[in-house]
């Protein structure tokens, strides 16, 4: 028997369940009874590799390991976004494999060539990584457990695509049509591709209807397959295309496969099992968001006569190029005079592109706008991003609810969504407007994984919440992997 069972015997003894609710896997019950709410957990996790997978379990390690690109730009180009968020890592010796992050001491950096960041991304061996798109999804191959947690760094920009050469029976094909139609490719003759792609590769030629068509394995130097008559055509990656032209190549219309740049990519039971990994995800996260959002961005501040702040307004938001990100703000600018303190003029500050900075400035000047300061922005911050929401949805976060005529209804949750439940006189739980009210948050499951038993003793009237970005039905499966079972009792 588990430590936290007579726990559980305490809490739950003597009720009487006025409903029970069963949901999706993983298995596990919710029985709603009076009096209380009383989380129960038990047992423990365990990892293992089959064949180089990730066979569901996970290892014990109190660290969350994030990998980061070794060698090249994507690598340097890593190193600066994460300075540009107050994310510095710091190496003690540049030949070491591993570092930290100050700013983040339960995270530890290691530094892995892309490929394999995926690889030990899928083993358990990483939990957080960034690399290219197109590696995720060279090497990840679909799988389920990689979920992609910014999908827009702005960096390493480049695409998938198939060249053809320039000259011979391939000067008239301008298309991926134009090529599948082409009567030399036979099962005897087939379309020979270069490529390093050879998971992307054929599946790209099978979804686009190319039957006949082989593939040899190549690293780079791709664009010399053609001319020494080892292939028909490439597949690789394109930047600026100067190296396809320099080698009498070209792209073909319809011949992208995807297009690339870098990416933040989690571990999905990493994220859900893992001490701390969620909660480091969204800080790391909200980081990025913020200062990406901020690049190009400038904060342009001007002084302004007026009668009252509605009137500077006015002024302000009839001019196109002076909304700012929600709307101006416009504040009193107090000066004394005649010993007597006065607001003749306002400030107003407003949120700009770097593109529409100059118009702007016109655009104060010509309203009555004076003593323009500008400053570049460093962090734009939401009241949450909405990458946050999307990775939340990825995990399979629902707010589970019971409608009025007891059936079960699973929806789709926002971080501030909440889950009501009415106690009427018979005691029995239903969907309702009030007088009964429990946001439910992520912040719960970190009392579920310490202590392994969670009690609200809640009345009718009265609003018991939590601040956070989970719902019910995360917190029971979370729980659940980590312990085996939970048990939910409502209030008397």
């Amino acid at each position: 028997m588990s430590l936290l069972q007579p726990c559980f015997q305490q809490f739950t003894s003597g009720f009487t369940p006025a409903l029970s609710i069963s949901l999706p896997p993983p298995s596990f019950y919710v029985s709603v009874s009076r009096r209380s709410f009383a989380y129960c957990c038990s047992s423990q996790s365990e990892t293992a590799v089959v064949n180089g997978r990730f066979d569901g379990r996970i290892a014990e390690r109190d660290e969350i390991r994030l990998g980061l690109p070794s060698k090249g730009r994507m690598a340097a180009d890593t190193l600066d976004l994460l300075k540009d968020c107050q994310l510095s890592v710091k190496q003690v010796n540049p030949r070491q494999y591993v570092a930290q992050i100050p700013q983040l001491p339960n995270i530890e950096v290691w530094f892995q060539r892309p490929k394999d960041i995926v690889r030990k991304l899928l083993s358990g061996d990483l939990d957080l990584g960034i690399m290219g798109l197109d590696t995720v999804s060279e090497y990840g191959q679909g799988d389920d457990d990689l979920i992609i947690v910014h999908d827009a760094l702005e960096y390493g920009d480049c695409h998938l695509s198939l060249a053809i050469p320039k000259y011979g029976i391939f000067e008239n094909i301008n298309s991926l049509k134009e090529l599948a139609q082409m009567p030399q490719w036979t099962a005897d003759r087939p379309l020979r591709v270069a490529t390093g792609f050879t998971y992307l590769g054929p599946k790209f030629m099978n979804e686009n209807g190319l039957k006949h068509v082989v593939f040899s394995t190549a690293d780079g130097a791709l664009e010399a397959a053609p001319a020494m008559g080892i292939a028909d055509a490439i597949l690789d990656l394109v930047s600026s295309g100067t190296t396809l032209r320099e080698n009498n190549l070209k792209e073909i219309e319809g011949g992208v496969v995807l297009e690339s740049q870098a990416v933040l990519v989690a571990s999905r039971k990493a994220l859900i099992r893992r001490k701390g990994a969620l909660d480091t995800t969204h800080e790391i996260l909200e980081r990025f968001e913020a200062h990406l959002r901020a690049v190009g961005q400038f904060t342009v501040t001007a002084n302004m006569r007026g009668r009252s702040a509605e009137e500077v307004a006015e002024r302000v938001l009839s001019q196109p190029s002076l909304s700012g990100l929600q709307g101006p703000t416009v504040s009193p600018v107090f000066c004394k005079r005649d010993g007597k303190v006065a607001a003749d003029y306002y400030a107003i500050v407003i949120c700009v592109p770097k593109k529409a900075l100059y118009k702007s400035v016109q655009q104060l000047r010509a309203i009555g706008g004076s003593g323009v300061l500008i400053s570049p922005l460093t962090y734009i911050f939401d009241e949450e991003t909405p990458r946050w929401r999307e990775l939340l949805s990825k995990l399979g976060l629902y707010t589970h609810q019971v409608q009025e005529d007891g059936s079960d209804a699973i929806k789709g949750t926002q971080s501030r969504e909440r889950l009501n439940w009415l106690v009427n006189s018979k005691h029995e739980a239903m969907l309702i407007m009030k007088p009964f009210r429990l946001v439910i948050g992520y912040g719960l499951i970190g009392a579920v994984r310490s202590h392994g038993c969670l009690l609200f003793n809640v009345g009718p009237g009265f609003i018991g919440e939590v601040r956070g970005y989970g719902c019910l039905v995360f917190i029971i499966r979370v729980a659940c992997y980590h312990h085996g079972f939970i048990s939910i009792v409502v209030p008397d």
